[in-house]
């Protein structure tokens, strides 16, 4: 199934503008440095993503959680706001040219957002790891996207 979910008609203010950006790609570096992949309190990557209007790659720093049976669980919460983040457009326009930073490596990733039962069990495991997500659900009336990143095999280069 592809990514589906609409925008909201209320939510928070979504982090945006010139002081995000730069507090955004300080806080990717930064998450690149570290090698436990921790920062502030959780798990952390950077998903590089490639902009589905400008062709420019992004990186945008996120908290993580184990997906099942492999991979990494990401929330596309954008603070509970009422529209998806860029990110979350970005992967959706070409999952399959994705990129994670991670503990000091860059791993190709493929991108599938999960729906029903898949949905509720990984958002029930993030919700209790981190309540957090559960505010951010209850400001918007969106459901937010939960996406699963999967390593992918890169053909060799001949």
């Amino acid at each position: 199934m592809s990514f589906s979910y609409p925008v909201g008609t209320r939510g928070a203010r979504q982090p945006r503008g010139p002081l995000f950006r730069w507090v955004n790609d300080r806080t990717a570096n930064r998450v690149r440095r570290r090698r436990d992949g921790r920062f502030m309190g959780l798990d952390a990557l950077v998903l590089n993503t490639v902009g589905r209007k400008s062709g420019q790659e992004r990186a945008t720093p996120l908290g993580w959680f184990p997906g099942e049976p492999d991979g990494w669980v990401v929330i596309a919460a954008a603070a509970g706001g009422a529209r998806n983040p860029a990110w979350y457009l970005n992967a959706a326009a070409q999952p399959d040219r994705l990129t994670i930073d991670l503990a000091g490596q860059t791993i190709p990733v493929s991108a599938r957002e999960l729906h029903g039962d898949e949905r509720e069990a990984a958002w029930a495991r993030v919700t209790a790891a981190v309540p957090r997500f559960a505010t951010y659900q209850r400001k918007t009336d969106r459901q937010l996207p939960v996406i699963l990143l999967t390593p992918r095999e890169v053909p060799p280069v001949s």
